[in-house]
């Protein structure tokens, strides 16, 4: 089965109950985030502000924006109702809420800006209207306010993308098979992240959107040049 983009909150649903086990495997997987959520550099912890963990799944990114920004309030948004289901049921501060909605749509659940902060993991590169979310991204930023958006990215390097296709090949589309008894989510997932931006043209289409100060930084380990930190802030 070959997902299109209005098919993976569907694919996710039905991946929710084995995905954290899944991903527990990745060594890195939640440092990773972590590291993304600082290089948002959230100043005292967060107090006063409020930020959106916009693709939040089952709540990994949202226990990095928090373990970044205990003080401040988080809203966490998916629109896959499995892995909220499962992010929900976790233990949470009353600071932290989540919504169920595609991201394109969060406005029609009274969810509004602005924002001191955004991250967005895993995200972007499954939003139909790339260039068209990263401009309401903007939006719903404060003025100066910062965006993390924490994605896979090959397309630049030879060898990132062959160790990108060799780990997908070889672990986590069995994995996910043997742990879900469906690939299509991960077979899905090795073909979007192939056919992703590079990191300089997505950098560069964040500037086309509006965002200023546009960097990059990759992750340590074996995802060095595969995952990176994109950052960026709205115009004051």
């Amino acid at each position: 089965m070959n997902l299109s983009f209005g098919d993976v909150p569907g694919a996710f649903d039905a991946g929710a109950p084995a995905y954290d086990k899944l991903v527990d495997t990745n060594p890195g997987y939640h440092k990773h985030l972590r590291l993304s959520a600082q290089r948002l550099r959230i100043p005292n912890g967060g107090a006063g502000l409020r930020l959106l963990d916009a693709g939040c799944g089952t709540g990994a990114s949202t226990a990095a924006l928090l373990a970044t920004a205990p003080r401040a309030e988080i809203v966490a948004v998916d629109a896959s109702g499995g892995m909220l289901e499962q992010a929900r049921a976790k233990s949470w501060p009353s600071s932290v809420s989540f919504v169920h909605s595609r991201i394109e749509d969060i406005a029609d659940t009274g969810v509004h800006g602005p924002f001191d902060g955004i991250l967005a993991a895993y995200l972007i590169r499954n939003v139909d209207d790339k260039d068209g979310q990263l401009r309401r991204f903007r939006e719903l930023l404060a003025p100066g306010g910062t965006i993390a958006v924490h994605e896979y990215s090959v397309r630049d390097s030879m060898m990132a993308k062959a160790v990108w296709n060799a780990v997908s090949s070889a672990i986590i589309i069995p994995s996910g098979r043997l742990r879900s008894g469906d690939a299509s989510l991960y077979t899905y997932l090795r073909r979007s992240v192939n056919r992703f931006d590079g990191v300089r043209a997505f950098e560069a289409r964040m500037r086309f959107n509006g965002f200023e100060g546009v960097r990059s930084e990759t992750m340590p380990g074996w995802q060095h040049g595969i995952v990176h930190t994109f950052l960026g802030r709205a115009p004051q």
